[in-house]
């Protein structure tokens, strides 16, 4: 118990050090409400322009392109091709990441945190981004305990089934 107690604080400071706050500006009080999809301040696409569905299709993230472009829940999305971006409008529930791109684990603290495209994960079939590495491997260890709490964390804002 006292490890996983201690794993959740860890993966606070850590993200409370690298800036968690810095999209809403600075450091305070956690962020407890955002908008229901994660967009790039700087780019204004989704989950800073990366291809959702090649999560699924390469095992890897990879830059979506300007050429390929949808709308989806009031945000843009860009893929790296016509037939990957045909695969997300057909189903974009099973392609798009939970709650919204924003950071898994800080879901399961009932806080919003950015992501980065290299700290993701699919379980049971499902993508999860996170802020950073050491993020995604606090996650990825601690899933059961975590992915519940994040859910409820998603439905309490949303209030519909998460993305």
């Amino acid at each position: 118990m006292w490890r996983n107690v201690i794993l959740a604080v860890a993966g606070l400071v850590v993200i409370a050090g690298a800036g968690w706050y810095a999209l809403y500006g600075g450091p305070g009080e956690p962020v407890l409400e955002a908008p229901e999809i994660y967009v790039n301040s700087a780019t204004g696409v989704a989950i800073n322009g990366y291809d959702p569905v090649a999560y699924f299709t390469e095992e890897a993230p990879v830059q979506g392109s300007e050429e390929f472009v949808a709308e989806w829940r009031d945000a843009p999305w860009h893929f790296a091709s016509a037939e990957n971006r045909d695969l997300f409008m057909s189903d974009p529930e099973r392609y798009a990441p939970q709650y919204g791109g924003w950071c898994a684990f800080a879901m399961a603290q009932n806080a919003f945190a950015t992501t980065v495209p290299e700290a993701w994960s699919i379980r049971d079939g499902k993508l999860f981004l996170n802020f950073s590495d050491g993020v995604r491997s606090q996650w990825v260890n601690n899933y059961e305990e975590l992915h519940p709490q994040a859910d409820a964390n998603w439905l309490g804002k949303y209030s519909e089934p998460e993305v």
